[in-house]
């Protein structure tokens, strides 16, 4: 079953995204923000982030990445995962008719639709998808400020 993903939004954000994602093809694979440049990453994995009114889930897709190869640091606003994906063998004869597979280090920095408790975190690692179930933090406290004279 195909599906088709759409992403709603007014003609602003569409124009920014797409105008984000080809700045990304152009500059691939560094990042854009050069905080976040890996000097030495060779492919940037595909990730799509989906929110609820009280979780933020992200699926990043790392086919042929293992496990003990694989990092995930969470901060409240922003996810960065990067790791490793190794070159698979070959037979010693023969040569590349097509190679279309990124192989080496990787990064990806995403940053969070809302603020997320760090400390509620969970990710699955299964079949080349890595899964990361984050709970929101809720401000909708009020607080009174007391106002001074002067």
């Amino acid at each position: 079953m195909d599906y088709i993903k759409i992403r709603f939004g007014n003609e602003f954000d569409r124009l920014g995204s797409h105008l984000e994602r080809t700045l990304q093809e152009i500059f691939r694979p560094r990042p854009i923000n050069p905080m976040f440049a890996c000097k030495d990453c060779g492919w940037v994995p595909q990730m799509d982030i989906y929110e609820t009114d009280k979780e933020v889930f992200i699926w990043a897709e790392l086919a042929g990445v293992d496990k003990e190869d694989l990092q995930v640091e969470i901060h409240s606003k922003a996810v960065r995962v990067h790791g490793l994906r190794k070159e698979l063998p070959k037979p010693s004869e023969g040569g590349y008719r097509l190679a279309e597979i990124r192989y080496g280090r990787f990064e990806r920095v995403v940053y969070l639709p809302s603020p997320v408790d760090t400390e509620v975190v969970t990710s699955n690692f299964n079949n080349g998808f890595l899964s990361i179930r984050m709970v929101k933090l809720h401000s909708n406290e009020v607080h009174k400020i007391p106002i001074s004279d002067g």
